[in-house]
């Protein structure tokens, strides 16, 4: 959770770039401020930065968390809570107020595709949601981030506060070419649909900050594995990721790491001074190893009749599905035969299945050394050829 904060009227006339320590004149800032930091108010720095320049958010802000005095643990030692004077505000009024600010101003600066993912706990989380529809995002999905190792619940009247929640909304109802890496993310979770529930560490160990007494720097600091997941998720490599609440740069680091560039908003220089320290000593990865997988949709039309050109799938064949219920005949323009139906494979698979729709290559197989293999993989070689001779 980083720290700026502003009167939702506030100004600032002049900001800090961490990275040279200049201070310029916020006007006069008509390029985006790449792989940099900027001290002061988060509101006025949003609008300052040039119209529709990012595609990515990540944002941690206050959660309000109404804290009611000191807590303490069952041997009375005191808990290092978040009791920081920018997590209190009057009202929930005043919240609000400050909530739909920050949101309306990273709305402005999102390109057209961008999407936004925000983070909070029940205190804040419910409020934001509401102010992110009626400032006309379209939310995607809430994602639950389930802690390995939460903090207990030390006065035992409620249940362990064991997750976080993150929204991720598009710009708009009409922003239909989000970067989403549905693949990749799959392929990564042993083929499986990467689920809204993720189960991610705190951020211990070598990865916390600490001051000079050795005490966490920033009571709230996101592990890394949760902010990578996001950037993996919806952020192609050389893309502009912006945090309007940098706190200690955990999005900096990472984004640093990952090939992406990134824009910070921090208004205390302690944070932001220590993020600088932090992200300069992060060494990018070997593009290979962040470099975006090409998605099914990106890769080149392939029609089932160049499968029978090419041989791969020969007329008269005959075609099953995966439990060998079904049967279709290949004919030689590519079409399959259901007798008396003909028609594509898509809708001879929909068809036999009584089902609206189907994806025939996935659906229908044929017999190859003894086993049943997809029409997909035999797609696959046609395109494996193309990129080949490409």
């Amino acid at each position: 959770m980083g720290t700026p904060r502003t009167d939702v009227a506030g100004t600032a006339p002049r900001i800090k770039v961490a990275r040279t320590g200049a201070v310029v004149p916020a006007a006069r800032m008509g390029l985006v401020p790449l792989d940099q930091i900027l001290v002061g108010d988060c509101i006025a720095a949003l609008e300052r930065l040039p119209a529709e320049s990012v595609d990515l958010v990540f944002a941690d802000p206050p959660y309000n968390l109404q804290l009611e005095g000191a807590l303490t643990r069952p041997d009375n030692s005191l808990v290092d809570a978040v009791d920081d004077d920018w997590d209190k505000f009057a009202s929930f009024a005043d919240y609000d107020a400050f909530t739909r600010a920050w949101l309306k101003a990273c709305r402005r600066v999102m390109k057209k595709n961008a999407t936004l993912f925000v983070i909070g706990s029940y205190h804040n989380i419910f409020r934001v949601g509401t102010a992110l529809q009626d400032l006309q995002y379209w939310i995607l999905n809430d994602i639950v981030w389930r802690k390995a190792n939460p903090m207990p619940n030390f006065r035992g009247r409620r249940f362990t506060n064991a997750h976080e929640t993150l929204i991720w909304a598009a710009r708009g109802a009409d922003a239909k070419g989000y970067t989403f890496h549905y693949e990749a993310l799959k392929a990564g979770n042993d083929d499986l649909q990467m689920r809204s529930d993720w189960f991610i560490p705190l951020c211990t160990g070598e990865e916390r900050l600490k001051d000079g007494a050795g005490q966490k720097l920033h009571p709230t600091q996101k592990p890394e594995a949760l902010v990578a997941r996001v950037l993996l998720a919806a952020s192609n490599p050389g893309d502009i990721v912006l945090d309007p609440f940098f706190g200690t740069g955990t999005t900096g680091a990472v984004a640093k790491k990952l090939g992406r560039h990134f824009i910070g908003v921090e208004r205390d220089p302690v944070y932001a001074a220590a993020a600088e320290r932090r992200i300069a000593a992060v060494e990018q990865l070997d593009a290979r190893a962040f470099a975006a997988a090409p998605s099914k949709r990106s890769e080149p039309r392939v029609p089932f009749l160049a499968l029978v050109e090419a041989g791969l799938v020969k007329a008269g064949e005959t075609v099953t599905d995966e439990k060998r219920r079904f049967k279709a005949t290949v004919r030689a323009d590519g079409t399959l035969l259901v007798p008396p139906a003909v028609g594509s494979i898509h809708k001879m698979g929909a068809l036999v299945q009584g089902f609206p729709s189907c994806n025939g290559w996935t659906f229908w197989h044929v017999e190859r050394a003894g086993r049943l293999v997809p029409l997909d993989d035999l797609r696959g070689e046609i395109r494996a050829a193309l990129a080949e001779a490409a």
